[in-house]
């Protein structure tokens, strides 16, 4: 049963992955439909991810963010054409609005594919030269619990519109899944009205976030109000919302929400969003009468362009086509959410 800890509710998802009757799995879905049709977010426990498995991804990212600048920088996903590996503080594009860029720096990995497939949706990791046990282990078997509550909260926002949760078997076959690690640095080291990460909405699917217990950071916009709402920092309860696709696949009876992030303490803080989309070459299977068929790797790619700086051959190139190089052979990118 859903539990009221102010604006967002936090939902019992272990009613619907281990029912104890027919009406408590219905119960979670009809408190998941209300939550993303109002506020496009809300919180979650029972979700079957283990506090042991969050809490090693927590030592993994301060073994990975401690490491010296120089070798963060070698693992730069801008040397990456499958944009995979370490964001310095300061590199992404400044969004409509912003003042400053994002505090944050940040590190992303996704589906471990041997070989890269262009635009980048697909292919290979790179990691720090860590010991396993420090870093790539705790960190993936992290990535590999939230691969599974994504597809499920997929499953309940289907079930939430009136469709099989077997429909997801469509358009999720080999599904896009990108994990983003982000360090905040405390806020005596922020500039006056600079953000963690300022306003903006996800692009994509479902995005499932772990917040530091106890260190709150994350707001969410009130779409009606325009108040922010501050997210509390619990131990074991995840934060899940709504991306763009969503709110566009489900003609807008799910929100996405601007949200941004603001560490108000004087200490570091971490955070890790995995972004769960569906298959690249998926278009909208719920609504027979959208005329925009942009597959998900054509809508994504959309989204990337309107972030990346790239040569006019490559904007002029038909969606879905893998961003044109520059001449060090890599995408020449600014911004990535």
């Amino acid at each position: 049963m859903a539990v009221d800890t102010g604006a967002l509710p936090i939902i019992d998802l272990d009613d619907y992955i281990n029912p104890k009757s027919p009406a408590s799995k219905e119960r979670v879905i009809a408190e998941v439909r209300d939550a993303s049709k109002k506020y496009g977010f809300f919180q979650v426990k029972g979700h079957g991810i283990p506090l042991k498995a969050q809490e090693g991804l927590i030592r993994g990212l301060g073994n990975l963010f401690h490491q010296p600048e120089e070798e963060k920088a070698k693992l730069s996903f801008l040397k990456n054409p499958g944009r995979r590996g370490y964001e310095a503080s300061g590199v992404g594009g400044l969004r409509a609005g912003d003042a400053m860029h994002d505090s944050k720096e940040a590190f992303y990995i996704g589906r471990e594919d041997p070989v890269l497939e262009p635009p980048g949706f697909y292919g290979p990791n790179v990691w720090p030269n860590l010991p396993e046990e420090d870093c790539r282990s705790p960190i993936w078997e992290y990535y590999q619990g939230t691969s599974v509550l994504g597809r499920i909260i997929w499953a309940i926002l289907l079930q939430g519109l009136g469709y099989s949760a077997d429909l997801l078997d469509e358009f999720a076959k080999r599904p896009i899944v990108q994990m983003k690690m982000i360090r905040y640095p405390p806020a005596s080291l922020t500039k006056p009205g600079q953000f963690g990460v300022g306003a903006h909405t996800d692009f994509g699917g479902v995005t499932v976030l772990l917040q530091e217990p106890a260190k709150a950071g994350l707001e969410v916009q009130d779409s009606e109000t325009k108040e922010w709402l501050p997210v509390p920092s619990i131990e074991d309860v995840l934060v899940i919302n709504c991306g763009d696709m969503i709110q566009k696949w489900s003609g807008g009876a799910y929100k996405s929400a601007k949200h941004r992030v603001i560490n108000k303490a004087d200490t570091e803080r971490f955070s890790c969003a995995t972004f769960w989309h569906g298959d690249a070459s998926a278009a909208n299977l719920l609504n027979a009468d959208d005329g925009d068929k942009d597959t998900i790797g054509q809508l994504l790619f959309k989204r990337f362009k309107s972030q990346f700086s790239l040569p006019k051959e490559a904007k002029d190139q038909p969606q879905g086509v893998a961003p044109h190089p520059n001449e060090s052979g890599m995408p020449q990118q600014v911004e990535v959410q």
